[in-house]
C-alpha cells in the first residue's frame, strides 16, 4: 500500500490553509485566485511554475515562501510576510489516527507500505515513520513529483513490487489518474471511513 501524506494522513489540507488564511489575516479570496492558477497550471498546463519546483527540489522553499508573498496582501491591503510562511500554512495539520492504525495493522499483516508524498518543504513526523512504512518517497528529495510516472515507479521499485501488487491513495484525483495508468488500483481519500472501506473492498484487512 502507497500512500500520501498531507491530506490522507494529516486533517485536510483546505482545513489547515483556512486556518493558516485566518491567523495571518490574510486575504483568502486572492489567495485562492493566485493558488488556484498556480495548481492548474501544476497539474493540467505545460512548463514550469513555482509548485512545480518547491516539488521537485529545483526551488529553495524561501524562494517560493517570497514568490507567493509578493502575489497576497492582507485584508487591510498590506504586505504578507514571507518567512516561516510554510511553516505557518501547516501548522493545523494534525494526525489522522484511524490512518495511521490503518497502516500498523496492514504492516504487521505482511503487506508492504510506502509513503509518496510531494513535499511543500514542510516538516513530517520522520520519528515515525520506521514504524509505519518498508519505503519513503518524498519529491524534494528525489528530484520528482508527482504526477509523473517515474516516482510512481520508483515508489514501487522501492517496494520490489511492480504496479499491480500496489494500491495507491491519495486526495487528488489527477495523482490517482496517473497511478492507476501505471496499473496501481487507486483509492481516492474523501476521508477515513470510506478509504478503510474501499481497502477492506479489496481484501485488506484495516
Amino acid at each position: 500500500m502507497i500512500t500520501d501524506w498531507g491530506g490522507v494522513l494529516t486533517s485536510p489540507l483546505n482545513d489547515a490553509i483556512a486556518t493558516w488564511l485566518d491567523a495571518d489575516q490574510i486575504d483568502a479570496d486572492l489567495y485562492r485566485t493566485v493558488m488556484r492558477a498556480w495548481v492548474r497550471q501544476a497539474y493540467d498546463g505545460e512548463g514550469t511554475n513555482p509548485i512545480h519546483g518547491l516539488e521537485d527540489g529545483t526551488l529553495a522553499p524561501a524562494e517560493f515562501e517570497r514568490l507567493l508573498a509578493a502575489e497576497l496582501l492582507t485584508v487591510d491591503g498590506g504586505p504578507v510576510v514571507a518567512e516561516g510562511m510554510i511553516a505557518r500554512m501547516f501548522t493545523a495539520f494534525t494526525p489522522v489516527e484511524p490512518m495511521y492504525d490503518a497502516l500498523r495493522t496492514l504492516r504487521a499483516g505482511g503487506i508492504r507500505t510506502a509513503l509518496l508524498s510531494n513535499s511543500w518543504g514542510n516538516d513530517y513526523p520522520r520519528d515515525l515513520f520506521a514504524d509505519l512504512f518498508d519505503a519513503v518517497v518524498i519529491s524534494c528529495e528525489v528530484g520528482l513529483r508527482k504526477p509523473d510516472e517515474a516516482i510512481f515507479q520508483h515508489a514501487v521499485d522501492l517496494l520490489g513490487l511492480t504496479p499491480a501488487d500496489c494500491v495507491f491513495i491519495d486526495d487528488i484525483e489527477h495523482n490517482i489518474t496517473a497511478a492507476e495508468a501505471l496499473g496501481m488500483r487507486g483509492i481516492l481519500h474523501t476521508g477515513p471511513a470510506e478509504t478503510l472501506d474501499a481497502l477492506s473492498r479489496l481484501g485488506l484487512s484495516v
